[in-house]
């Protein structure tokens, strides 16, 4: 599949752990029957919103292995010399002279995403709507705080990305994943980098984190086991951004964001890929018990990044006080408008379908992304199998 093919597609359409480390944010979530419950959603709040570093418990052990056999998992060796070869410079690929144009952006991106907020539209003319005295001045303005609110919680997630990946250089057992972890931890800093540059430079504002985001970072980084490291980083948050990156990409037509959006999924795809090959290898002798939490951690993750952008920061910002018939309307639109959500999953789906996630212990992950109206994607190629699509040509970098 061209990356064409694959950018079009895109247009178109209770994290559990037995163990002792689990966090209270997870503990917190356990039980939610209802995937929509909305006083649910509502009731996680940043409490550190004004601090300018938090800490969370890493209850990991750092593993040692002797065995320094390069290339014992070949596919993970060829994974580490594609990432040797295809690192970019932040600061000489992407042009930062480039002016832009927020406002003449934001228009754009509105027009091609009408669709999908085709369901706020309604909500204004409900008597009683909290958007009911809205005009072209306010959907505007939601316009602009949506993509600062957006390219934010891109920023707050690669850091997410950076510590993570730190994490499972120090965690796995095989050095062939020990390299190519190291390689990404380069390609997260070089993200972190250039999404810092973009919203100081030419957006020139920023969002704290998103509580939800916040509480799965410190899910992913508290469980002890490096296996749930892999899970909730590699295949579900880089998962749901590869997937939100292509996105977005298709639809601005912002030069310098969208170079800087193809150069950071030419990465993401590869990250993704190395979680699907180690993961593939290590559940296959996990028994059926230890699967089950990991289907249960992937759906409470997946709950999480789907609540992430219901954007309750913005309607708080822009002096929405009662955000309940916003996020129930954004819940419960009709399908067509609902694209941008469920394409959000067109990578983990695949993936959960690839390690074996999906139907394990009678389909359970199977009946929950049939809830949340997602099961459609499993067809999709799995990662590994089509990151090298992302690759860059030789024409795309300035080196």
């Amino acid at each position: 599949m061209s990356l064409d093919t694959l950018v079009s597609s895109l247009t178109l359409s209770g994290m559990v752990s037995l163990d002792p480390a689990t966090s209270k944010s997870n503990r917190d979530m356990i039980g939610r029957d209802d995937a929509n419950d909305i006083d649910a959603i509502l009731a996680l709040t940043n409490t550190e919103v004004n601090e300018a570093i938090t800490t969370v418990q890493n209850n990991a052990d750092s593993i040692f292995t002797w065995d320094y056999e390069k290339g014992a998992r070949p596919r993970l060796n060829k994974l580490y010399e594609k990432a040797k070869h295809s690192m970019w410079d932040g600061e000489t690929d992407l042009d930062w002279t480039t002016s832009v144009d927020v406002d003449q952006m934001v228009n754009h991106m509105s027009i091609v995403g009408q669709v999908q907020n085709q369901p706020l539209f309604d909500l204004a003319e409900q008597p009683g709507s909290p958007l009911r005295n809205w005009g072209d001045k306010e959907w505007t303005e939601l316009g602009r705080e949506s993509l600062v609110w957006q390219m934010s919680q891109f920023l707050h997630g690669e850091q997410g990305a950076l510590v993570a990946t730190a994490k499972i250089v120090e965690t796995v057992p095989w050095i062939d994943a020990k390299y190519y972890a190291s390689t990404q931890v380069m390609d997260e800093a070089r993200h972190v980098e250039v999404f810092a540059k973009y919203l100081d430079t030419k957006l020139e504002d920023h969002y704290p984190i998103n509580v939800h985001l916040q509480h799965l970072l410190d899910d992913v980084i508290e469980d002890s086991r490096w296996d749930m490291t892999y899970l909730g980083m590699q295949i579900m948050i880089e998962g749901l951004a590869l997937a939100a990156f292509g996105f977005l990409h298709s639809m601005t037509d912002e030069p310098l964001l969208k170079k800087l959006l193809r150069y950071v999924m030419s990465d993401e795809a590869r990250h993704v890929a190395f979680g699907v090959l180690s993961l593939q290898e290590y559940y296959e002798n996990l028994s059926l018990a230890e699967i089950q939490e990991r289907q249960e951690f992937a759906f409470e993750a997946a709950l999480r990044m789907r609540d992430r952008f219901l954007r309750q920061e913005v309607w708080h910002r822009m002096g929405v006080d009662d955000v309940k018939p916003i996020i129930d309307a954004q819940l419960n639109a009709p399908p067509e408008s609902k694209e941008f959500q469920r394409l959000l999953f067109s990578k983990i789906v695949p993936n959960c379908r690839k390690l074996g996630l999906i139907d394990a212990g009678e389909g359970w992950l199977r009946t929950k992304f049939e809830e949340i109206g997602v099961i459609e994607f499993e067809h999709m190629e799995s990662t590994d199998e089509e990151y090298a699509d992302f690759a860059l040509g030789s024409d795309e970098t300035a080196a």
